[in-house]
């Protein structure tokens, strides 16, 4: 986590949400790449991921940008896409985790390999993690 917010929120959310969404990003590729077999529905499955978490990612940045510029004077308007944005991130990392016990008790590759169920539920771990600390965020806000 990067420290130049202070106790500013709307940057300290924006974050931890520019960096979970690109380790979401990259969870797809890892798991492609470990899963070698992985069913075709899957592997299509997992580039639509990959490209909604790039197109998220790419999303924070520009209120990052945004939020540096205004130099701590975010206006309502600005503090209220934040807090949509920030939803949908949540929304986007619970569906994901859905999506990843979804493998793990449909894809046969996936139910034969012990390390793939492994990442797999690192994975969906770290998303929770991010669910967890950009809730607790929102929550000291209020």
């Amino acid at each position: 986590m990067q420290f130049y917010y202070g106790n500013q929120m709307p940057l300290r959310v924006l974050d931890e949400a520019e960096f979970w969404k690109r380790q979401e990003e990259e969870h797809t590729v890892v798991i492609r790449e470990l899963v070698k077999d992985l069913e075709q529905e899957y592997v299509e499955a997992l580039k639509e991921w990959e490209k909604a978490f790039a197109q998220t990612h790419q999303q924070v940045v520009r209120y990052i940008e945004t939020v540096n510029r205004s130099q701590g004077q975010v206006s309502q308007t600005l503090f209220q896409n934040i807090l949509q944005l920030t939803s949908f991130c949540l929304q986007q990392s619970e569906q994901f985790i859905n999506f990843c016990r979804s493998l793990i008790d449909e894809s046969k590759p996936i139910s034969t390999n012990s390390t793939a169920k492994v990442v797999l539920n690192h994975i969906i771990v770290e998303s929770e993690y991010f669910i967890g600390i950009a809730q607790t965020i929102l929550y000291q806000q209020m």
